[in-house]
């Protein structure tokens, strides 16, 4: 789904920009244009976006001189635009281009040609909540609740080891969030940067997480009494789109070969692009064409583990590379023997296959006695905060419930040892 969206996306905006190029504002029959935009199409280079603004060569030549000092051209996006500012006689006075969420590109021109500076977009970050009712998609109901599709994204890596947020969620799950949000004066989309603590009511059962700095000071998630939330693996190889469409089994039909055999691993039905992650940190001992299996990565892990990931459309890593958890290592497809877009995955112990829906690996170390009276503390004041709802009234009411009625109390779920 996300690979798709991304696609379409991409289609949009090559239909729009899909234009001529942009009239100079000298050409402009009986009118005066004072701005005029740019759009950086695919495979675009600063130098052609200028030419197709109609810059003339001595003039894209100040600009790049200008510019080159203070950006990187290799960080053209896509799907962006530059504004260009021009005076009465037609000539360029300055440029505007949106670098990131946090900074401006400006060029203006001064009595010795241009200048150039990135200057920062003026910003300021709120702790708010965010809580709502799951009707539909994680996506849809965050969207109700007044925030954008991304936080999403972020709650689902906060539960990856508890919940899958394909299969799991039910209608009515609950979830609320403490998330530092950075809102821009320019009325851009807003940036979420950490959440600070979630809940999520899984058709009763409550999972926890607080954000707390581990022993190495590296910032992790700890439930309630202070165990981590990481495990050793992910809960599931893909985030989004990917029901099970086949089981772990001694015994199946193979849908090619029309034979009973083995099946050693779980079939994830998902769209051909899906992005696939490694569910663990480790190395990548192959990475190729590997017969019935088409695309495939195999990966070591600690303590006598391996996954492996079959009929890939695309391969992204390469053997004897190390892989963190959660990495991007492919995209979904239906190489060797498939008969549609999925994903093989298999796990193994040392050397035999294991099924991966009945596996619990275990948790990383807890807090220690020391450290757990100060994640105490940490963990009431983040609680206190989302208890009281320090955020707008607009993301508060989102997904609460009407008068007089009151969800039924959750059970809390600690995290597995």
């Amino acid at each position: 789904m996300i690979a798709g969206a991304a696609a379409a996306t991409a289609s949009v905006l090559s239909q729009r920009y899909a234009a001529p190029p942009i009239p100079h504002p000298a050409q402009a029959a009986g009118a005066w244009q004072a701005f005029t935009t740019a759009p950086v199409l695919a495979r675009d280079t600063f130098t052609r976006v200028l030419e197709r603004a109609g810059l003339s060569v001595s003039e894209r030549l100040a600009v790049v001189s200008a510019v080159r000092g203070c950006f990187d051209f290799r960080k053209l996006r896509p799907g962006t635009e530059m504004t260009l500012a021009w005076s009465r006689q037609g000539s360029l006075e300055s440029i505007v281009y949106p670098v990131d969420a946090d900074r401006r590109l400006h060029l203006s021109r001064n009595e010795r040609g241009f200048s150039a500076r990135l200057a920062e977009v003026p910003s300021t970050i709120r702790t708010v909540v965010a809580r709502g009712t799951i009707r539909g998609s994680l996506f849809a109901s965050m969207e109700r609740a007044g925030e954008r599709p991304e936080l999403a994204m972020q709650i689902a890596d906060v539960f990856a080891w508890d919940l899958d947020f394909y299969t799991d969620p039910r209608e009515g799950d609950e979830f609320e969030v403490l998330i530092e949000k950075k809102e821009y004066s320019n009325g851009q989309a807003p940036v979420y940067l950490r959440i600070l603590a979630a809940r999520y009511n899984n058709a009763g059962t409550l999972y926890e997480a607080f954000l707390f700095p581990d022993a190495d000071g590296k910032p992790r998630y700890f439930s309630r009494d202070g165990r981590a939330l990481q495990a050793a693996f992910l809960r599931s190889p893909l985030k989004f789109d990917a029901r099970i469409s086949s089981h772990f089994s001694f015994s199946r039909l193979h849908p090619v070969l029309k034979i009973r055999r083995p099946h050693f691993g779980t079939d994830y039905a998902a769209p051909a692009g899906a992005p696939v992650q490694a569910i663990a940190g480790g190395v990548v001992t192959m990475a190729g064409y590997n017969g019935g299996a088409g695309n495939m990565i195999a990966i070591r892990h600690a303590n006598g583990y391996e996954t492996q990931y079959l009929h890939l459309s695309r391969i992204f890593v390469r053997s004897g590379q190390r892989v963190e958890q959660g990495q991007q290592i492919g995209l979904v497809g239906s190489t060797g023997l498939s008969t549609g877009p999925h994903l093989d995955f298999r796990v193994r112990r040392n050397g035999g296959y294991v099924n991966f829906e009945r596996l619990r690996p275990p948790r990383l170390d807890p807090l220690s006695p020391a450290e757990k009276q100060a994640f105490a503390r940490q963990r009431d004041q983040y609680a206190a905060m989302l208890r009281e709802g320090r955020s707008s009234p607009e993301v508060l009411s989102a997904g609460a419930h009407p008068p007089g009625q009151a969800a039924s109390p959750p059970r809390v779920r600690p995290a597995s040892p």
